[in-house]
């Protein structure tokens, strides 16, 4: 029995260090919460330099270093073709015809965009206006220009058209120019400049934006004035629907004539990819915007089109002066490892009749090098409202990469009718009300146990559960103890 009692005080003092341990170190905070250095902290460890005791150049490369270092995610994937990184802090490559999004670099994260604002600007002007139509600059058009503000010098009672407006707005930036858009567009329509502004942000919603808020049409600095990398590449991908954007976006140089009420005007094109000759050019760009603010850094939204594939690119705050040969090396990547499959020629399912193609078009989806479209994860979703007709949708490592009309075969129309509809609930018997009655008190104790924990700390907790190991420990001893002086007792009967 001693030997018993023994044990059973070693197994006491061995959980309760234990127990105690833990609550030690549980009250621990993380390295550089308590004042002191963390392990990576330790002298002699850090062999960073001290930031004050760095050269400009030594602190831009640093910076450089860092963000282009930041995690793309669809380098992730596995299986899916590896990208370049960037010196923006986010950046994508979207495919037009299915909306197949190629690159990722925390492409849902809120940035400034600066002047890009001004390519939704020109989207919401195209619905809603004419290119004949009148645009008068008021006092307000030109009255909220700081020094240094992009402008090409209009004037209060200037007046030109929606044409030349735009012009102005896309090619030289012109800051008064994208107000005076907005401000005659609402006008005409029977509102005003911030009706314009409110409908910047519905169209950005119905063409599936959810991370952006605009308050101008310019994209001068507001903390609240805000979009991501995906938002506009879907704006992007909405402006090859309006063919008179590139028109505009394409010119090197327009003349806005002098007139009675305005002094003539000559501007150029900003963006170097689009200007031949500049070592920035891209024979495959074919329309986009700059933008730029000190808080905004560099922004650049670019289309392109090689003949057999269509992407819009957008890189959000780079540093440095890299947003053009990101942007090329971003488009390059897209066009040289993606590929365009078509469904109907694929297309080999039981459950699929026929893709229904829309007129003059054929159904395609992307494809990444090295995956063939048999690799493809496939959804049938068929139609509410029109039977026997569906969507497919297909998917690589959880990558949309397009869809199709089709009408559903017979099988797949069977396989449906067939699906068991939703379980009853069976009818309860005395049994299980009782057991669903013990079930409902245990839910109930389980539910006060949760309760009375979830006020503790992180200490009280280690502690109680040390005392409840230490109580199953001693509930164990104590009936094996007894088991084994039963056992004993037994035998001495025996030889009694």
């Amino acid at each position: 029995m001693r030997r018993w009692k023994r044990l059973l005080a070693a197994v006491m003092i061995s959980v309760l260090s234990m127990s105690m341990g833990a609550a030690v170190f549980a009250t621990e905070a993380p390295p550089g919460e308590t004042g002191q250095p963390g392990e990576a902290e330790q002298p002699g460890q850090n062999q960073e330099a001290n930031p004050e005791e760095l050269t400009e150049e030594e602190k831009l490369k640093q910076e450089l270093d860092a963000v282009y270092a930041m995690p793309v995610q669809s380098n992730e994937d596995e299986g899916w073709p590896k990208g370049p990184g960037t010196y923006g802090e986010a950046a994508i490559v979207m495919d037009v015809e299915t909306g197949a999004v190629l690159y990722e670099k925390n492409i849902d994260e809120h940035f400034y965009p600066a002047s890009i604002t001004k390519v939704l600007t020109t989207l919401v002007a195209l619905e809603h206006g004419q290119f004949a139509d009148p645009v008068v600059f008021t006092h307000d058009c030109v009255s909220f220009l700081q020094p240094g503000d992009s402008s090409i010098g209009m004037k209060e009672g200037n007046q030109i058209t929606l044409e030349q407006a735009l012009y102005a707005t896309l090619l030289a930036s012109a800051n008064e120019a994208a107000y005076a858009v907005a401000d005659n567009v609402g006008r005409n329509a029977g509102f005003d400049y911030n009706w314009f502004v409110e409908q910047m942000n519905i169209r950005c919603q119905e063409l599936g934006g959810g991370n952006s808020n605009f308050t101008n049409t310019s994209g001068l600095p507001d903390p609240n004035h805000y979009t991501c990398a995906r938002d506009m590449a879907l704006i992007g991908r909405e402006m090859f629907k309006h063919p008179e954007f590139f028109q505009i976006a394409r010119t090197y140089q327009y003349t806005i004539p002098a007139s009675e009420t305005t002094e003539e005007h000559i501007f150029q094109q900003h963006h170097k990819m689009l200007v031949e000759g500049d070592p920035n050019y891209y024979e495959f760009a074919i329309g986009g915007k700059t933008g730029y603010t000190n808080d905004a850094l560099s922004t650049l939204i670019t289309m392109a089109d090689n003949g057999s594939m269509q992407l819009v690119c957008v890189v959000l705050k780079t540093h440095g002066v890299n947003v053009y040969p990101d942007t090329r090396n971003l488009l390059e990547y897209a066009f040289t490892n993606f590929g365009k499959a078509s469904v109907a020629e694929n297309e080999t399912s039981e459950y699929v009749a026929q893709v229904l193609n829309e007129p003059d078009s054929d159904a395609r989806i992307m494809l990444p090098g090295g995956v063939e479209f048999k690799d493809l994860e496939r959804e049938i979703i068929p139609d509410s409202e029109t039977a026997g007709e569906g969507t497919i949708e297909y998917r690589y490592a959880g990558n949309l990469l397009g869809s199709a009309r089709v009408a559903l075969s017979q099988s797949y129309m069977d396989m449906l009718s067939a699906s068991p509809e939703e379980e009853e609930t069976p009818p309860q018997t005395e049994d299980s009300n009782a057991e669903g009655e013990a079930d409902s008190k245990d839910e109930k104790g389980l539910s006060g146990v949760l309760d009375f924990l979830k006020d503790k700390s992180f200490t009280e907790k280690c502690i109680l559960g040390g005392a409840g190991a230490l109580l199953v420990i001693l509930v164990i001893i104590l009936a094996v103890s007894i088991s084994v002086r039963r056992k004993r007792k037994r035998k001495k009967r025996k030889t009694s």
